[in-house]
């Protein structure tokens, strides 16, 4: 497992489907940006721990974090000492892949997300 690439299971690469259709948003890996953050505000480690990464939905860290970059892996960094994980190379590459998950179940779960501003609304409670 590695940072240099991001890859997602199937059942998430399905979920992302559906919600680049709900919000018109067009790139996976904005979906997983805001996936991810979304992940980042539930305080509680993800409770799936191993996930099975069969999709061809695959990026680069730099696709996934774009120019913001050492932002995300601040942010990623962060979470693992909170966590009470050692920050290797491994484990942040675990902890990216698990939380995009738990962000995008999140995301794909709610009843009322219909559009963009749906998200907004997420990101913004």
């Amino acid at each position: 497992m590695s940072l240099d690439n991001v890859r997602l299971s199937q059942p998430a690469k399905d979920q992302l489907v559906k919600l680049k259709r709900i919000t018109g948003i067009k790139n996976w890996n904005v979906l997983c940006r805001w996936a991810f953050a979304l992940s980042l505000q539930d305080p509680t480690p993800p409770l799936v721990r191993e996930i099975v990464t069969d999709s061809n939905v695959e990026m680069t860290w730099k696709t996934f974090a774009g120019e913001y970059g050492d932002i995300y892996m601040g942010l990623l960094r962060q979470r693992c000492l909170t966590d009470g994980e050692d920050p290797t190379d491994e484990v942040l590459s675990h902890t990216l892949t698990i939380h995009i998950h738990r962000g995008i179940g999140h995301l794909a779960g709610r009843q009322g997300l219909k559009d963009i501003s749906g998200l907004v609304a997420v990101a913004v409670q």
